[in-house]
C-alpha cells in the first residue's frame, strides 16, 4: 500500500489536495473514484455541463476538461519523476482551458475520456516499487515525490467534485 506523503514531499499548496484523501488504499481510492465520476459524469444533460455556477466561471465541461488536463499532467510528472530525477515546466490552467474546445464536445466524451485516463493512470501507479514512489523531482520549481504526486491525482478530484456537487449540482 502506498502511504501517505510527508510535508517535506511537496509544495505546501498540495497539502490542499493531498489533505482530502481519507486514509486507506489510495489505488482503490483512485479506482473508485474512475468509476463514481464517470458515473456521474456521464448522466449529466448536456445542458446541465454547459451551466457555470456564476460569471467567469468554468461551466461543467470546462471542470471536467481541467480535471483531465490535470490528471495528465501530474500522471506525467510521476511517470517522469519515478525514471529519472528531472525539472518540469508547470502549467497554467487558465491557458489550457482557453485552448482547449471542452464546451463543444458532450458530456459523455469529457466522462468517457477521464476514466480513460484515469485507468491508464492506474496501470502506470500499480507498477511502481516502492524505491520510485521515493523518488523526486521538479516541477513548477517546487519538489515532489512520486508518491506524493499519486496522492495529487486524487486529492485534486475529490477538490473539484466538491465543487461541483456544492455549486453546480444544487437545487
Amino acid at each position: 500500500m502506498i502511504t501517505k506523503p510527508q510535508p517535506e514531499e511537496f509544495n505546501p499548496f498540495y497539502n490542499t489536495y493531498i489533505s482530502k484523501v481519507p486514509d486507506g488504499d489510495v489505488v482503490e481510492l483512485l479506482k473508485s473514484l474512475k468509476d463514481s465520476s464517470y458515473h456521474l459524469f456521464s448522466t449529466l444533460s448536456d445542458e446541465k455541463a454547459n451551466h457555470a455556477y456564476a460569471e467567469g466561471k468554468w461551466t461543467i465541461k470546462e471542470a471536467v476538461g481541467h480535471m483531465i488536463d490535470t490528471e495528465r499532467t501530474f500522471a506525467y510528472r510521476l511517470f517522469c519523476f519515478s525514471r529519472d530525477t528531472v525539472d518540469l515546466p508547470g502549467f497554467d490552467q487558465e491557458v489550457y482551458i482557453n485552448n482547449a474546445n471542452f464546451n463543444a464536445r458532450t458530456i459523455q466524451s469529457l466522462a468517457a475520456e477521464f476514466r480513460a485516463t484515469r485507468e491508464s493512470n492506474i496501470y502506470m501507479v500499480e507498477s511502481l516499487t516502492d524505491e520510485q514512489l521515493n523518488r523526486k523531482g521538479i516541477a513548477s520549481g517546487n519538489p515532489a515525490t512520486v508518491r506524493a504526486l499519486v496522492y495529487m491525482l486524487a486529492g485534486h478530484e475529490l477538490h473539484h467534485l466538491a465543487i461541483i456537487k456544492e455549486r453546480y449540482l444544487v437545487g
